[in-house]
C-alpha cells in the first residue's frame, strides 16, 4: 500500500511474547492506516464493511481468503496462522476488526496484524503481488553470556524454515524455535523469496538478541528461545560449584551470628540472676 502510513502500537515490553504455547493469539502486533479517508455513508464505506464481514464468515472454513470488487476499486484479505483452529481464527479476526475500526476510522486502506491473524484492505490493487517492505520489527534482550550457544541455534533454526516449503513453516535447533508464514496469495516461489528476505532481516536486525521478529508486506519470520538461555555443561558445573561455595559461606556466617546471640542471652541471664541475689 504505497500511501500507507504505518502506526506502531508496541507490545508490553515485559510480556513473554515469543513462546507459541503461551501466545495470546489476539495480542496486537502493528497497524497501519492510509492518509486518505472516505466519506461516512459513502458506497466505499458500505463495501468495506460488507467485504470484511464476508471474509470473517469464511474463517470457519479456511485460514486465508481475499476479495476484489468488480465495481469499486477495493481489495481485501485476511490471513490466520494455518496451524490454529477455525474458532481461534474467527476470534482473532473479530478482535482485529474491532481494533481496526478504532485505530483507522474511515481510512481508505488499512492493515492490522495480531499475533494469530492479519486483515488488510485498500483501494489499490495488492492481491497476488510480492511485497517485501519492512512493516514491523522487534528484538528481544541480548543473549548475554550464552550468546554463542543461542545465536548458533538461532541461525540453524532460521535455516530450517528457510529450507522448508509451504506457506506456514516451523523449525528449531536445540532450544531455539523459529516460525514463518506467507500470505496465501503468493505462489511457492514468491513465498520462499519473501521468507528468505525476512530471515535475513531478522538475523541482521536482531544480531545478538535471544528473540526477534520481522513482518514484511507479505510474510513474517520470528524466533525465540523456548526455555530461556541454558548454560553449557561446563558453565553449569562451574555455576553449581560457585553456588555450593556461597551456600557454605552463608551457613558459617549464620552459625556464627546464632552463637554470638546465644552467648549474649546467656550473659544477660547470669547478670539478672546475680542482681536478684543482691
Amino acid at each position: 500500500m504505497s500511501n500507507l502510513t504505518t502506526i506502531l502500537y508496541l507490545f508490553l515490553s515485559l510480556s513473554p511474547i515469543f513462546v507459541i504455547s503461551g501466545d495470546d493469539y489476539n495480542a496486537f502486533v502493528y497497524a497501519g492506516c492510509s492518509l486518505p479517508h472516505y466519506n461516512p455513508g459513502s458506497p466505499y464505506e458500505s463495501l468495506v464493511d460488507s467485504s470484511l464481514a464476508s471474509l470473517i464468515n469464511s474463517a470457519a472454513l479456511m485460514s486465508y481468503s481475499n476479495f476484489t470488487s468488480p465495481s469499486i476499486s477495493l481489495s481485501a484479505l485476511y490471513q490466520c496462522r494455518s496451524d490454529l483452529s477455525p474458532s481461534i481464527c474467527s476470534s482473532c479476526l473479530r478482535t482485529a476488526i474491532s481494533q481496526l475500526s478504532a485505530l483507522c476510522p474511515s481510512a481508505t486502506g488499512a492493515t492490522i496484524q495480531l499475533r494469530a491473524c492479519l486483515i488488510k484492505y485498500s483501494n489499490e490493487s495488492f492481491i497476488g503481488k510480492l511485497d517485501t517492505t519492512l512493516l514491523y520489527k522487534k528484538c528481544g534482550a541480548p543473549a548475554g553470556s550464552y550468546s554463542g550457544d543461542v545465536l548458533g541455534m538461532r541461525d540453524a533454526a532460521l535455516g530450517t524454515i528457510q529450507a522448508s516449503s509451504g506457506a506456514y513453516r516451523v523449525g528449531g535447533a536445540g532450544y531455539v524455535q523459529a516460525e514463518s508464514q506467507c500470505i496465501g496469495d503468493l505462489d511457492i516461489k514468491e513465498c520462499s523469496e519473501c521468507i528468505t528476505v525476512a530471515v535475513s532481516q531478522v538475523r541482521n536486525a536482531c544480531a545478538y538478541a535471544g528473540a526477534g521478529e520481522v513482518y514484511l508486506g507479505k510474510c513474517y519470520a520470528r524466533y525465540w528461545a523456548n526455555n530461556g538461555y541454558h548454560p553449557s555443561s561446563s558453565s553449569s558445573s562451574s555455576h553449581e560449584d560457585n553456588n555450593d561455595g556461597a551456600g557454605k559461606t552463608l551457613a558459617i556466617i549464620i552459625g556464627l551470628i546464632a552463637g554470638v546471640a546465644l552467648i549474649i542471652i546467656f550473659l544477660s541471664f547470669i547478670r539478672r540472676a546475680g542482681s536478684g541475689k543482691d
